[in-house]
């Protein structure tokens, strides 16, 4: 198994194409290409629909209900009903893997708006934000982690789940699955899954890339470590400072308790008082 999969990898035939049979760069290529669209019509269809519920809270339990039903639906026999329905064509695959990604992109749409703090909130309505301003100024930016990672899932479900679309006689990666399959060609299959995980880990790491970019570091907790060697070395300056004050009170602090304090201040005090006495007591006497 080994070696067919190594041999059908490193063969330049299969990475230069010929002839009636694709190569692996145009496969990937085309299965690109149904991932972005099926992407981009979810997220235009899920996006707004979670950001209103989530701003809104109307709705709500409908829409989340039916996303959550769209998970349960398997994608292979949502396809070959569309195809008996629309025929043969990336349509009924575009409609399949638009309702494959749709859920986790409301979900999580829906779910980052409503977690933001009512605090956040109440105070950009204090400040004499609209509605809309709220939305895109506080809530979305607040929202974005759980937003970005929505998207991240769809993608890599509608990645995975692309292959499919061989299955009714269209292009992508899936054709070395359902090729490899029907000739017995199993280091075929094998490579094209090898090439398919291989995908999927690199968009991923793509996303998680533009999701770093995109996301505000104050949300995730990263402080980059300049700033953070410039607040240490502005807290260690500012407390060496209160250092010198703090002995400064001291001193002047010591100096005054000694200075009201010593043996000739006390003998100053006491001596009118001593003479005062005295003198009563003769005038008693006499």
């Amino acid at each position: 198994m080994s070696d067919g999969l190594l041999g059908y990898l490193l063969d330049p035939a299969n990475w230069q194409g010929g002839g009636v049979r694709a190569s692996i760069p145009a496969l990937i290529v085309t299965h690109l290409w149904y991932t972005v669209q099926a992407l981009v019509v979810a997220a235009a269809v899920a996006l707004p629909l979670g950001l209103y519920i989530g701003h809104t809270g109307k709705g709500s339990f409908i829409a989340i209900n039916a996303a959550n039903a769209g998970r349960s639906l398997p994608t292979l026999g949502l396809i070959i009903l569309l195809v008996v329905i629309m025929g043969l064509g990336f349509g009924p695959v575009l409609i399949a893997l638009v309702v494959l990604a749709i859920p986790p992109i409301l979900t999580t749409t829906y779910a980052g708006i409503r977690a933001v703090d009512p605090a956040a909130i109440d105070a950009a309505r204090g400040m004499g934000m609209r509605p809309l301003q709220v939305l895109f100024k506080v809530e979305v930016p607040i929202a974005l982690p759980l937003i970005s990672s929505g998207l991240r899932n769809a993608l890599l479900q509608v990645v995975a789940t692309s292959t499919v679309a061989a299955y009714v006689g269209i292009g992508g990666l899936g054709r070395l699955l359902i090729d490899g399959l029907s000739l017995n060609d199993y280091g075929r299959v094998v490579a094209g899954a090898v090439v398919v995980a291989a995908l999927a880990i690199v968009l991923d790491l793509l996303a998680a890339g533009a999701q770093r970019l995109v996301v505000s570091p104050g949300l995730t907790g990263r402080i980059p470590r300049r700033r953070v060697g410039t607040a240490l070395a502005a807290g260690g300056s500012t407390a060496l400072d209160g250092g010198d004050r703090d002995g400064a009170s001291l001193a002047a602090g010591d100096r005054a308790p000694l200075a009201a304090g010593d043996g000739d201040t006390d003998d100053a005090a006491l001596a009118p008082g001593d003479g005062a006495a005295l003198s009563a007591r003769d005038r008693a006497s006499s």
